[in-house]
Order: structure tokens, then C-alpha cells, then sequence
């Protein structure tokens, strides 16, 4: 998984809206934060969370981005349901998620499967991973992401 101070290949990904690259904003910072499912009650709570605060992380100079393996179209529902205002990047097939280290091996009721492990990132215009949050626990994770990112 990435890790603070490693350096991320640029990327470009499509959206529900069109395509998020994350060499389009020179000089500012992305927020990166992977969610497994579309619509699922974890999901929707930090996607919420991160729309709500969105005009705080503009004041910041700060670009936030969730994705999923989840279809643009899939995405586009979703926003539609919830009212969502983040970019919603569909990873259908999963290069950004390995690139990132969250396409991992999971288990369920002694079930293995793949699947995206919740996690955020805070990048520098060059890629380079300032913040990370490798296992997220939804509750007041958006705030404390956007603390760390004032103080950066």
C-alpha cells in the first residue's frame, strides 16, 4: 500500500462526469479516498462526509476524489441518490486501486475474495503521498483529513 513520502505514477481515471487526472492541478493537492461499494451504508456515509466538506478542501487548494471499482454509471446513480458534490472515479478495472495498494485479498464468513480495502491518501501536485490512511473507520474521518491537509 502506499505509503507518506512514496511517489504515485500519474493517473487519469473516468468519472460519472467525464475524467479526473491528477496531474491537472499543478501546485494544489488531491484527496485519494477509496470506498468499496457504491451505495452501501459505509460508502454513502464517507462519500457524504467528503461532499459536505468539499468547499473546505477548495479553500485549502485541495481536489477530492473518491473511487471504486464501481461503473461511471454506477457512480452517476449514486451521486444522483445522494446528492453527492466529490468527483466519483469508477476503477472497473482496478489499475488505480493496485497502483495504491488497496485491491487486496479479503475474507467473509470463511469466504477469501478481492476487493477495494478502505483507505485515503493526500498527494502533492507530484504525486507524492504526504498523508495515508491505510484502514479507515468512516465517523469523523473527512474532518480529520481535512485538518491533516490545512496543516500540510
Amino acid at each position: 500500500m502506499l505509503e507518506t513520502g512514496q511517489k504515485t505514477d500519474p493517473f487519469t481515471i473516468p468519472t460519472d462526469t467525464g475524467s479526473f487526472s491528477s496531474t491537472d492541478d499543478a501546485g494544489g493537492k488531491t484527496v485519494v479516498f477509496f470506498f468499496p461499494r457504491a451505495d452501501t451504508s459505509g460508502c454513502t456515509k464517507e462519500a457524504v462526509a467528503f461532499s459536505g466538506l468539499l468547499d473546505e478542501f477548495a479553500a485549502a487548494e485541495c481536489r477530492v476524489i473518491g473511487i471504486s471499482k464501481d461503473t461511471a454509471a454506477k457512480q452517476a446513480k449514486f451521486r444522483a441518490k445522494h446528492s453527492l458534490t466529490c468527483e466519483l472515479g469508477a476503477d472497473d478495472e482496478t489499475g488505480i486501486c493496485e497502483q495504491f495498494g488497496v485491491w487486496l485479498e479479503k475474507s467473509m464468513y470463511g469466504k477469501s475474495y478481492m476487493g477495494i480495502q478502505r483507505a485515503t491518501f493526500v498527494l502533492d501536485s507530484d504525486g507524492t503521498c504526504l498523508a495515508a490512511w491505510p484502514k479507515v473507520k468512516v465517523p469523523g474521518h473527512a474532518e480529520e483529513v481535512l485538518e491533516t491537509v490545512r496543516s500540510l
